[in-house]
């Protein structure tokens, strides 16, 4: 006879929806215990670049055809913090964990690749979105933000916040010390974003750029999210949603065969 209170084996599906949704709850948990950190303070970052174009460089004057560049340049903005602070969320996290020496304690429990990359990706697009909200609530009350396609917005917003959380993830997995992560962050995140016409149309660039910018990934998700939000796009919006599913789709596959295969997890 078996005690009332004895240990139980507990069974699982094809998904571990337990073990997936407490690992993402655990990664929100994490940065939202110092939100000074991690959402207050990119948005303070944010209206800093905001106030140094409209203070320093006139850009109430200015116009990028027939939009006023103010309104040209709060999308990029926006999409710069949310970016930026998911490929931190997940790079840290998983940084942190190895050098402490707790990643053992997300390793162990049944959970699949695909619910270990999905579990610190999402947690990463969570603040991401969450950074987002915020920088454009509080910059809307300095300069004009109008959304006029909103679906385009939304799917840019999260394709975008997934792209960096899984290059976080690749590199949080990849780095060994905090000076790998640093270096993802200064020789591929922050180039890429400050080249991708988040300040400026990439319609004015010569040739020879105008062609390379289009093949930065970055250029496709501020793209199509300030298509969202001026209905104004440098590029074919639908080329850039398909370039940002199929790299998301490489990025999801890439980090589970990493993750199956233990690469710098498991001893």
């Amino acid at each position: 006879m078996v005690p009332e209170f004895a240990p139980r084996i507990r069974r699982f599906g094809a998904v571990n929806w337990l073990g997936f949704w407490t690992l993402y709850v655990r990664e929100v948990r994490r940065f939202l215990k110092v939100s000074m950190q991690t959402v207050a303070a990119p948005v303070v970052t944010t209206l800093l670049f905001l106030a140094v174009f409209l203070l320093a460089l006139g850009a109430q004057q200015r116009h990028i055809g027939d939009v006023p560049y103010i309104e040209f340049l709060a999308p990029g903005l926006i999409m710069m913090a949310m970016v930026q602070n998911a490929f931190a969320n997940t790079s840290s996290s998983l940084m942190i964990a190895k050098v402490q020496g707790n990643i053992v304690d997300v390793l162990m429990p049944p959970l699949s690749p695909a619910e270990f990359t999905w579990g610190f990706a999402l947690g990463g697009v969570t603040r991401g979105v969450l950074v987002g909200l915020v920088v454009a609530a509080t910059m809307a009350v300095f300069v004009p933000v109008r959304i006029a396609l909103p679906g385009f917005a939304l799917f840019h917003a999260l394709a975008a916040s997934l792209l960096l959380s899984l290059l976080g993830v690749l590199g949080g997995i990849w780095a060994d010390k905090f000076d790998h992560i640093a270096a993802v962050t200064n020789f591929v995140v922050t180039p890429l974003s400050f080249l991708s016409g988040t300040f400026y149309s990439i319609e004015r660039l010569p040739p020879p750029w105008h062609q390379i910018a289009l093949w930065n990934p970055f250029f496709y998700m501020i793209d199509g999210f300030r298509y969202g939000f001026i209905g104004v796009a440098d590029g074919a919006v639908w080329v850039g949603v398909a370039v940002m599913v199929g790299i998301n789709g490489a990025l999801v596959a890439l980090c589970h065969v990493l993750v199956a295969r233990g690469y710098k997890l498991k001893a």
